[in-house]
């Protein structure tokens, strides 16, 4: 009995030990979600921007000769997205069922600690990438596929749909689509639209890559969060059901003692 309490006493404080870390690490999640969220809105509207600006040169028959809008090779390449650190629920378990899945002879370009874990990479941290290492990625992906040698090439990563739901998507950057009902507006380009497109595209594959990694790092922190919330109630739960345990052990114990107190004295 006595080594039953001992036991229970010990798991009692091992649990609430682990609680007042996913306490903490949720604090942490909670405290880096509105900049996150921030960051995701702004980024998002860098991108529409330049999105905007593209689809308008597409409109160009010059630009239609752009490699970039040719399709070539069978090959695809796909940036894969992940965290840098674990213990956010399904966000990167969910990521790589992803990639597995739906690109499983694709080319990978790893952006996040854990992905570049996960395909032996230099590690990337998603979290404090500069915006000059986007743009040297993009460069890279610019010259990828305008060599000639990828069908198509696209970002993986995981879109925010809400607090409590977020999930993996690809976004395809080449080759350049323009949008539906895209117009003109009149705009005049100097000196012509096929030398703008040419400067605009490594701009316009650095702000996708960069509203994605931001993108994905809000998604990473609310998972977290949501994590730790659900993680910190179950070892709550643990814990009263093992305070209960513990106290009837307890009970029983000093009921046994009281019984043998007795027994002894009426000998």
């Amino acid at each position: 009995m006595g080594a039953d309490i001992k036991s229970l006493r010990n798991r009692i404080k091992s649990v609430k030990s682990t609680l007042h870390l996913t306490k903490a690490m949720g604090l942490v999640a909670s405290s880096k979600i509105r900049r996150s969220q921030e960051a995701r809105v702004k980024s998002a509207q860098y991108a529409a921007s330049l999105e905007s600006l593209v689809n308008v040169l597409l409109l160009s028959q010059e630009c239609a000769k752009s490699p970039y809008v040719s399709s070539h090779g069978e090959l695809e390449k796909v940036v894969v997205i992940a965290g840098d650190r674990g213990l956010a629920g399904g966000y990167n378990v969910n990521i790589f069922r992803f990639v597995r899945e739906n690109f499983p002879k694709a080319e990978i370009v790893a952006l996040g600690k854990k992905s570049c874990e996960r395909y032996g990479q230099e590690v990337r941290s998603s979290e404090q990438i500069s915006y000059e290492d986007i743009e040297k990625l993009a460069q890279e992906l610019c010259r990828d596929f305008a060599s000639g040698k990828y069908a198509r090439v696209g970002v993986v990563f995981t879109r925010y749909i809400s607090m409590i739901s977020q999930e993996p998507s690809v976004q395809w950057i080449f080759p350049l689509t323009k949008s539906e009902g895209a117009t003109g507006n009149g705009a005049i380009f100097e000196p012509d639209e096929a030398t703008i497109l040419e400067r605009a595209v490594p701009i316009y594959v650095a702000g996708i890559l960069y509203a994605a990694v931001k993108e994905g790092f809000a998604c990473e922190v609310v998972a977290r969060r949501n994590a730790m919330d659900s993680a910190g109630k179950n070892a709550t739960t643990m814990i009263d059901d093992l305070q209960l345990k513990y106290n009837r052990a307890r009970q029983g114990a000093i009921t046994q003692e009281i019984t043998e107190i007795v027994a002894g004295s009426g000998e």
